[in-house]
């Protein structure tokens, strides 16, 4: 299902020392739950992790998760980095089954963004992902969102986006008042300004 393939192994020795002892070992301590399934501790090699993360789909794609040998279908549920140094603390994986719905983030790819610079707006991106829900098989690697039609002053909402078949908001599910804004073509600073002393020099020359 996905071209991304992570291998990992079970580990039995737990707790905040045997964590600070993988790290030190250049392995990461990992974890997989979900499907009705018990979690399992696991441990990845930092290098493999570090690599694969690096690819936007590690974090909106069905993974491969393969432990001891054996192959699991996951998704990325949270990954902590260390606050300053490039590494990779610790990974959340969940278990997707074909024909069962998940709840992810996908990011959004903005495109024709320079048609409204040109047309002299400035576009201000409110959202970076969406939360979405939709079968294993329906999971996009990200969402487009095409700002080419929209002019200065306009807002373009989550209702607004398209979004491929199959795959529906989690927000917009909540109600209308979750219809939060995606991306905004704002005025250039300063043009309110230069309107206002621009009304204001005709009102003195009358």
């Amino acid at each position: 299902m996905s071209t991304i393939e992570i291998n990992a192994s079970l580990r039995s020795d737990l707790g905040k020392g045997a964590s600070r002892r993988l790290r030190h070992a250049e392995q990461v301590p990992a974890v997989v739950y979900g499907a009705g399934k018990e979690a399992q501790a696991l441990t990845i090699e930092h290098r493999i992790i570090f690599k694969a993360q690096e690819q936007e789909s590690f974090y909106s794609q069905v993974l491969n998760l393969v432990i001891d040998g054996e192959n699991n279908d996951v998704i990325v549920k949270d990954i902590q980095r260390h606050p300053f140094k490039p590494k990779i603390m610790h990974v959340d994986f969940l278990r997707v089954v074909a024909g069962q719905e998940i709840h992810t983030t996908v990011p959004v790819h903005f495109i024709n963004e320079e048609k409204p610079v040109k047309a002299g707006g400035i576009v201000s991106h409110h959202a970076t992902e969406i939360e979405i829900a939709c079968l294993p098989k329906d999971l996009p690697e990200f969402i487009e969102v095409d700002v080419a039609d929209l002019k200065v002053g306009d807002t373009l909402h989550l209702s607004d986006v398209k979004l491929p078949a199959g795959v529906s908001s989690v927000e917009l599910a909540k109600g209308t008042d979750h219809d939060g804004a995606v991306v905004t073509i704002d005025k250039p600073k300063g043009a309110a300004a230069d309107e206002g002393d621009a009304e204001e020099a005709e009102t003195d020359a009358e």
